[in-house]
């Protein structure tokens, strides 16, 4: 259920330079951070409207900045881009009241699209593949320097890890006594990353949330489109993109499964998704290319500790549908970590096989 009628939505409409028309409105819900709305002109969606969450991206405009940017890139014959629409006094996002200030942007849809949550079909693996590789191709001009940082060390293991350990700390007891099997596998883990070193990688411009579900693709023909929720973009190492791929195209089961035996490493999949990314052309070092399976092992590991520090300090970053979601949704991303882990060989040869023109 949307938490803005069917008229505050209108009115906000008119705040942006489209034709005044009869429009309605629908929530989309599977996003966990912004709320969004289709907006139809009679039966056709012509318009995506959405309330940037500034309690997590307390920075819009270094949002929106960031997105135009990048979209001075986004542009090819294989990659279709989403265009933002303008207020009537010419910015890129509105600003709507003043005691509580909301925050809404306004970008076209792209008809005949749909996203993906999971997928046990390699094409879409595959398309998944190229159309990263794509938005990388195109990006990789970018200077990563002129970027805002959204959220700074989003990735950050250190910092992800000094927040669980205060969540730790002050954590309701019941929820920390729940969440005993995570923890156990949280220590652990951290052992086998420890030497994990990102230094020698460059700074590229990355989507840094390149789940199944951030991905459109034709409903006609099942080619991808592009990529869609940007606000997290930002610099970042290509294995970052590469993991959160990894972790929602080769495991088909949701994100919060309960039933660990429905979360599975496909390796059909996986190896769809590389042949895809291989289809782009070279755009990665070789220090790149053998960082791809520890991103595989190290994004739903960070996901997985984000879920859980949440889950101890209340549900306050991620919404929820019941109380134990977050903790479901950590346990489910650390059954995949371990998966991955199992993986890494069978990873590293598939990826030197398929990437080897690359070198």
């Amino acid at each position: 259920m949307s938490r803005y009628s069917h008229n505050e939505l209108r009115h906000l409409l008119e705040s942006f330079s489209i034709a005044k028309k009869d429009y309605s409105l629908s929530p989309l819900s599977h996003g966990y951070i912004n709320d969004t709305y289709v907006v139809k002109d009679g039966e056709i969606p012509v318009y995506i409207l959405q309330r940037i969450n500034h309690d997590v991206f307390p920075n819009v405009s270094g949002i929106m900045a960031n997105i135009e940017k990048a979209f001075l890139f986004l542009e090819s014959d294989t990659y279709r881009n989403i265009s933002l629409i303008r207020t009537i006094s010419g910015q890129n996002y509105h600003s709507h009241g003043t005691d509580q200030v909301t925050f809404w942007r306004l970008m076209t849809y792209i008809d005949v699209s749909l996203a993906y949550n999971t997928t046990e079909n390699p094409k879409i693996a595959f398309g998944a593949g190229k159309i990263i590789g794509e938005f990388h191709r195109l990006l990789a001009e970018a200077d990563p320097g002129h970027f805002v940082d959204i959220i700074p060390d989003f990735h950050d293991l250190t910092l992800r890890v000094d927040q669980y350990k205060a969540a730790l700390q002050q954590g309701d007891p019941q929820r920390l006594q729940l969440a005993d099997t995570a923890i156990q596998f949280t220590q652990k883990t951290l052992e086998t990353l420890k030497g994990l070193d990102d230094a020698q990688l460059p700074l590229r411009v990355c989507h840094n949330d390149t789940k199944l579900n951030n991905i459109l693709f034709s409903k006609e023909t099942d080619q991808p489109f592009c990529l869609i929720d940007l606000d997290t973009l930002m610099k970042g190492f290509f294995h970052y993109d590469f993991g959160d791929a990894i972790r929602t195209i080769v495991n088909t089961a949701p994100e919060d499964e309960q039933d660990h035996g429905k979360i599975v490493f496909r390796k059909d999949l996986f190896n769809a998704f590389v042949d895809g990314l291989a289809s782009v052309g070279p755009f990665l070092n070789p220090l790149e290319i053998r960082a791809l399976p520890m991103g595989a092992v190290l994004m739903p590991f960070l996901h997985g500790i984000r879920a859980l520090t949440d889950y101890l300090n209340g549900d306050i970053y991620y919404k929820v549908a019941y109380e134990n979601q977050n903790l479901d949704r950590c346990l489910s991303l650390f059954n995949f970590t371990q998966k991955a882990l199992n993986e890494l060989d069978y990873m590293g040869e598939s990826i030197a096989m398929r990437l080897a023109a690359w070198d």
